[in-house]
């Protein structure tokens, strides 16, 4: 198959990553150099299974030892190794200046941020003032490093999907930290990828899924049956041939919108034991539903479908289960939602060990008024808003710990031991 790629979108896009990003911070707090540093970011040095969460690329590279690996792989007794615990509140606050940076560059609307460490700049109309593309990313990467002295890795590409995968696939290990990939040179960079899971999207059980169809590269993906890929895995066998040939329509502005009830607002939370009482699960239900309904009145919306998502202990056979429920009227009262989550949790779970959770709210919409149901008295629900209302207020002022519900002291609850996190982790 042939792609007619003049028919196609063409924009200059820069997907920006700061390298190491948590570890490379810790560095230069200690006027490290990031590169040289040999820095590990753990979520709890205490707990020998605790995640690293970052890694120095000198770790990486000499040690072996990077994100997603456990505490217990470290060799304490190695002396250039400087191991700390997350500060996220640090993190958030770099991040922040690092936009400001980037925005000297690019207009509010053509900035997408992609995670904390990566963004999007798309439709680059700033050239006259600034160079090309390439000298635009040269100039971001000097400033971060004059500002930040953090270092700054950036992919260049036709689409978002072409600029990510040159940074992953190339950027993040040339000297310069910067490469370009066009519709032009599909052949000499998409088709050369060496694994599939190197392709964005591509999971390991796709990969093995891939692999029994005969599909062994991305060379394979890009010249087997479409047909064939929509056959076994559906729109998205479609969505992986395109990509193979390096075809995106993605529009990153649209992803910004609530309007495309595509955003959710959602928790996820790693237990520190596993819980075998249901009192105490749905204590932990109840404590992160309670800060999901704080957020979707933070934004002014309101919830129409839930999700719960409960993975059991590792010796378990079963992995657990994951439900979806659509609500009988949108809501982002707490009470409400609450007895939704609970009542999804108790009639799927049968006694196993559960040793994680997530919930999400999804289905959005702005939250303009209340529609009355006949099981609940309205003088009930004024009060039990306004009992939201007050918390979120006095938890926005002095702190998600300075008030609280009796639940959160009994046995199970982790709400208080996490108040002050900041994303799961030690702000």
């Amino acid at each position: 198959m042939e792609i007619d790629y003049s028919t196609l979108p063409k924009r200059d896009l820069l997907f920006i990553d700061v390298k190491s990003y948590f570890a490379s911070i810790e560095a230069v707090r200690r006027r490290i150099h990031p590169l040289h540093a040999y820095v590990i970011v753990v979520a709890n040095k205490d707990r020998p299974g605790s995640v690293i969460l970052a890694s120095s690329p000198k770790v990486k590279q000499e040690l072996g030892i990077s994100t997603g690996s456990r505490n217990w792989e470290i060799n304490r007794n190695d002396p250039r190794l400087i191991i700390v615990e997350p500060s996220m509140g640090l993190y958030l606050k770099v991040n922040k200046m690092i936009v400001d940076i980037v925005k000297r560059f690019v207009a509010d609307e053509d900035l997408h941020i992609y995670s904390i460490d990566e963004m999007v700049i798309y439709n680059i109309f700033v050239t006259k003032l600034y160079g090309d593309k390439f000298e635009i990313a040269r100039k971001i990467q000097q400033t971060i490093f004059k500002e930040l002295r953090l270092v700054v890795t950036i992919g260049i590409g036709d689409n978002p999907l072409l600029a990510k995968l040159a940074l992953d696939n190339e950027s993040k290990k040339v000297p310069n930290g910067m490469a370009y990939w066009s519709y032009e040179n599909i052949p000499e960079t998409i088709w050369r990828i060496p694994k599939l899971t190197d392709m964005w999207g591509i999971s390991y059980g796709y990969e093995e899924r891939l692999k029994r169809m005969g599909i062994e590269s991305i060379y394979d993906l890009a010249h087997s049956d479409k047909n064939k890929l929509k056959d076994q895995f559906g729109i998205m066998g479609l969505q992986h041939y395109y990509h193979s040939w390096g075809v995106d329509y993605t529009i990153l502005s649209e992803r910004d919108s609530l309007s495309n009830g595509e955003k959710s607002f959602s928790k996820g939370q790693v237990l520190m034991r596993d819980y075998y009482k249901d009192n105490e699960i749905t204590i932990v239900i109840k404590e992160m539903v309670d800060e999901v309904s704080s957020r979707l009145r933070k934004h002014g919306v309101s919830a129409s479908k839930i999700a719960l998502t409960v993975s059991y202990a590792r010796d378990i056979e079963e992995r657990g289960f994951n439900k979806q429920m659509q609500l009988p009227k949108s809501t982002n009262h707490t009470m409400e939602l609450t007895d939704h989550f609970i009542r999804i949790f108790r009639q799927h779970w049968q006694g196993q060990p559960v040793r994680q959770i997530y919930v999400s709210c999804g289905k959005l919409r702005k939250f303009e008024y209340e529609q009355l149901d006949l099981f609940t008295a309205a003088d009930e629900m004024e009060k039990s808003h306004a009992i939201d209302t007050v918390m979120d207020e006095l938890r926005n002022r002095y702190g998600k710990d300075a008030i609280f519900k009796a639940y959160n002291l009994m046995k199970g609850g982790t709400y208080l031991s996490r108040a002050n996190h900041i994303g799961g982790h030690k702000g």
